[in-house]
């Protein structure tokens, strides 16, 4: 399954810029057979990330957007009026959420309890109650995409049930170029149906069925990374994270799918980037990061040759938009306040970027963009 992972990637990460995160997360929870959720404002590709993501994988297949006003029976099936004459209550599931084995439901927080309900049981115990029988579900994992964290409390059985939270925002300003042309590429041209896809490109329900239950006797961890993860939970709970041990237990699997991905059957602290996208609110998303970053750098820096590859923006396109704001700022005519203030945080997107570039050039293009903001100040 490695070459279909991959392929998987690259075509995803070829339509949808800087997703990368949210790409290998999908992949992760449907090999570990756990449940993600992508949070973000409006426009920032969340339902076509995920439906792009659900036709690499050759399994029943379900959506629904849900509102305050959906009913039950518009996800798990209508009353089977024939044996409700007969004196039982079921539901028709043919073609519902009760038979699908991957499952994207768009607004999810704003369905009502009876549906929620319903829900926590087919995503924790893979089961639903039709009428006076329990049935078993297919489902392999259950995608939600909301524009905000849930905050009320009856809400949060359901947010725990999703281990994965991946936040997805609009792009920074260096992506602007990249954003149209792949932009405009994905408007003009129709997604390929799933069988128009190259074989290698695709994963079989029943192979990630099989990964699900095998994962753990597959991967295996190194007593360095349970070191490392037993000092991180503990860093997470000082912190005022809430990690239960139930989480805790269950984040090896993710850990584990992290490392199946890559071809190998080992765990190592790398993997713990997974460890990112334990957040219960958005304000614990950088203290997870200043966590979690230190201890997996420190590990590729002492085994530079496990280093991911990354697909992400180049060098040499962070100086091309360097160079463009520096000719902008000092090279042309007099810009306006809004102009300056505009092309400074264009700046700063960029100088963000290039402190996570771990390399002489990288390292050059820094001091140019802290020289550039000196000059502009000084003029």
């Amino acid at each position: 399954m490695q070459q279909a992972f991959q392929h998987i990637i690259s075509d995803l990460e070829s339509k949808f810029l800087a997703k990368e995160d949210a790409i290998r997360m999908m992949l992760v929870a449907a090999v570990a057979g756990e449940h993600m959720v992508i949070v973000g404002p409006p426009g920032t590709a969340k339902s076509a990330l995920v439906r792009s993501f659900a036709k690499h994988i050759n399994a029943v297949y379900f959506e629904y957007l849900l509102t305050r006003f959906s009913e039950p029976n518009e996800l798990f099936g209508p009353i089977d009026i024939q044996a409700y004459r007969d004196g039982s209550y079921r539901r028709v599931t043919e073609g519902m959420l009760p038979q699908a084995e991957v499952v994207f439901l768009d607004e999810a927080f704003k369905a009502n309890s009876a549906i929620l309900n319903t829900l926590l049981a087919v995503m924790n115990e893979r089961s639903f109650n039709n009428g006076n029988q329990v049935v078993q579900v297919p489902l392999i994992s259950l995608y939600a995409a909301s524009n905000e964290v849930p905050t009320e409390a009856g809400l949060d059985a359901v947010f725990d049930r999703f281990l994965l939270r991946v936040y997805s925002d609009n792009l920074d300003s260096y992506h602007f170029n990249d954003l149209l042309q792949k932009g405009l590429a994905f408007e003009q041209k129709k997604e390929r149906p799933s069988h128009d896809l190259p074989p290698d490109a695709m994963i079989q329900a029943r192979d990630l069925h099989e990964a699900r239950t095998s994962l753990l006797d597959t991967v295996g961890f190194s007593d360095a990374f349970r070191s490392a993860y037993k000092g991180l939970c503990f860093q997470l709970r000082g912190e005022g994270i809430s990690f239960s041990d139930r989480r805790l237990i269950r984040f090896m699997k993710l850990f584990a799918a992290n490392a199946l991905i890559d071809g190998r059957s080992q765990v190592h602290e790398g993997d713990l980037v997974v460890l990112k996208h334990a957040w219960n609110n958005m304000d614990q998303r950088q203290i997870l990061a200043d966590l979690i970053d230190p201890v997996v750098s420190q590990f590729y820096a002492e085994h530079p040759d496990l280093v991911p590859q990354s697909s992400g923006i180049s060098l040499t396109q962070l100086s091309e938009e360097l160079h463009l704001v520096r000719d902008i700022l000092l090279e042309g005519e007099a810009v306006s306040d809004i102009q300056l203030f505009t092309q400074l945080r264009h700046l700063g997107d960029i100088r963000k970027a290039l402190l996570l570039q771990d390399n002489e050039m990288g390292k050059r293009l820094l001091a140019e963009a802290d020289g550039l903001l000196s000059q502009v100040f000084d003029r």
